[in-house]
């Protein structure tokens, strides 16, 4: 749901299952936070009727972070959703160790960062080390940082090329490399 006021979220979000030809949807999201202290009764109700089996909260950058928090807080938050990568590591120091310790499932947008993450290793090799956590490639670099992150649970890349969603998809593969490999590709980046 995207949009102020509850009988127009409502709408919305009755236009969301009737577009998927479905009674009832897994998880709802308040897309960027908008009107959330409105939508979210509205979720807990759809989730008491089965309309809905998780609520989530959705945010696209740092600055939603501190409405996120305060969000985060409430009954029945299921999912969040915000931005992570290796250029963005800001939800490390409190919206990621708040989800874990409150069970809240994470999904994460724009691991790549709208693609400024491949730009800045455009005349770069991935390094040999990364095939220590079976890593042959910088979508999968970029990637597999992310999902190693305990508080993660699912990674929203988006592509539209065929290949480069093989070759996403094989970055959930295998090993991924433990906390002391994410900080050597985090400083490995870092000094690109």
């Amino acid at each position: 749901v995207w949009t102020r006021g509850a009988s127009v979220g409502v709408e919305q979000m009755e236009q969301s299952l009737q577009r998927m030809k479905t009674a009832n949807m897994d998880l709802m999201q308040v897309h960027n936070l908008i009107d959330a202290e409105v939508h979210l009764p509205i979720l807990r109700e759809w989730k008491q009727q089965g309309k809905i089996r998780y609520i989530g909260l959705s945010h696209y950058h740092s600055g939603g972070y501190a409405e996120m928090k305060r969000l985060m807080q409430q009954p029945d938050i299921d999912f969040i959703q915000i931005n992570y990568s290796l250029l963005n590591t800001e939800a490390d120091q409190e919206i990621l160790p708040m989800a874990r310790s409150k069970g809240i499932a994470t999904l994460i947008n724009r691991p790549f960062e709208k693609g400024k993450l491949f730009a800045g290793v455009k005349y770069h090799t991935v390094p040999e080390w990364a095939a220590e956590f079976d890593c042959h490639s910088w979508g999968q670099f970029f990637l597999k940082f992310i999902l190693a992150h305990p508080a993660v649970t699912c990674v929203i890349p988006g592509t539209s090329k065929v290949h480069h969603l093989a070759d996403n998809l094989d970055a959930g593969r295998g090993r991924m490399p433990d906390e002391k490999q994410r900080l050597r590709m985090q400083k490995f980046f870092a000094e690109l």
